[in-house]
């Protein structure tokens, strides 16, 4: 067989659905030694998605010619008919409304129509007229969670034996860093031995400013004195968590890191007093795990990829819960090694050798279903 997969979201820096598509793709292809996989991209690949993987794993930039500038509705059914793909993964929420092989969708999350005031309005709009049509045209949608899967039949009304929850996994290199490795990281990035971590995509569904709030009521509040990294990359409205930085009193406490490699977060995760992620929703929430991997103590909000024996639970606005968790974490030793042990124990148990089994056997049932209707 011949898949294709959505390489779109490797033409920038990675983030949770880069490394989904890029893992995904190289744990098919290793399972499958046979069948021929490619990540397809009408735009250049990121250089970080071109280390080596599997002989039967390929990256192709299709440049679009001038008939094919409309990738989605043009380029992509072209060269899927001329490549004759078995068939196509759209590993971020978009699939060819047309073409001559079935497709099967991921559909991350419903942050779009669900939280909407969180994302940008162009956005918003093509994601309700958009993502309906793409859930209805692919033989199976794979979501992250149970609690998206939920969402999608009810939200845009897909029968349930069509969606199928899979979950995802921290990248294998994601494991506690030897004390000297850790401390290399920080020094170079100027960050100090107490802190406390936040590692994504800097906009307003993951809730930067409840964490600023807090923080800012540890320092005042307590004698503790850890300073706050927040590592990611630049996203929507950035300016706000901007100003409200500068006004919080506690700017000379708080370390911009910006995007960080993965050798360099896995350092900051491993040595971290505690990983905060408190968002407004998230289809799965994949940095929790990574940072479970590492070792780090979770506080996070109530995102599928984390429960109340492995994490410290609150809710997302709850500034004064997550000022107290903070503050016990940091402070006691205990507590961080206890976590930190069954975080780890917890994050062992998802692999991207599971994931894409399961994904495999979606494939076989849509091409399956695509078949009987021949």
């Amino acid at each position: 067989m011949r898949i294709g997969l959505d390489g779109l979201p490797l033409t920038q820096l990675k983030t949770g659905v880069g490394t989904y598509t890029f893992e995904l793709a190289r744990a098919l292809a290793a399972q499958a030694p046979h069948d021929e996989f490619e990540l397809i991209s009408p735009r250049p690949f990121d250089h970080a998605a071109s280390s080596d993987g599997p002989r039967n794993l390929a990256l192709v930039y299709s440049k679009p010619n001038l008939f094919a500038r409309r990738w989605w509705s043009l380029g992509l059914p072209s060269y899927l008919r001329r490549t004759s793909t078995t068939l196509f993964h759209g590993t971020n929420f978009e699939v060819p409304l047309r073409g001559n092989c079935p497709s099967v969708i991921t559909i991350h999350d419903l942050s779009l129509l669900l939280h909407s005031s969180t994302h940008e309005a162009r956005a918003v709009l093509r994601a309700r007229l958009r993502l309906p049509k793409m859930a209805r045209t692919a033989r199976l949608v794979i979501t992250d969670s149970e609690q998206v899967r939920r969402e999608v039949c009810e939200q845009l009304g897909i029968e349930p034996g069509k969606v199928i929850a899979i979950p995802l996994a921290p990248q294998a290199s994601f494991a506690p860093a030897p004390p000297d490795v850790a401390a290399e990281v920080r020094r170079r990035l100027g960050v100090e031995d107490e802190f406390v971590l936040y590692a994504g995509t800097i906009e307003p569904r993951k809730n930067l400013v409840t964490l600023l709030k807090a923080f800012a009521d540890v320092l005042r509040t307590t004698e503790l004195h850890p300073q706050l990294v927040i590592a990611g990359k630049v996203g929507w409205k950035q300016n706000d968590l901007l100003r409200n930085l500068e006004k919080s009193g506690i700017r000379d406490r708080i370390k911009l890191v910006g995007y960080v490699t993965d050798a360099d977060l896995r350092g900051l995760y491993s040595s971290c007093r505690a990983f905060v992620y408190p968002s407004i929703y998230e289809g799965f929430g994949l940095p929790p795990l990574e940072a479970m991997a590492c070792g780090a103590p979770v506080i996070a909000s109530a995102v599928p990829s984390v429960t109340n024996s492995v994490a410290r639970v609150i809710s997302a606005t709850d500034v004064h819960s997550l000022a107290h968790n903070i503050v016990e974490l940091v402070g006691d030793e205990r507590a961080r090694e206890s976590l930190s042990t069954a975080g780890r124990a917890h994050a062992a148990k998802f692999s991207w050798a599971q994931t894409a089994m399961l994904t495999r056997e979606v494939y076989q049932e849509a091409l399956t279903r695509s078949a009987l209707r021949r």
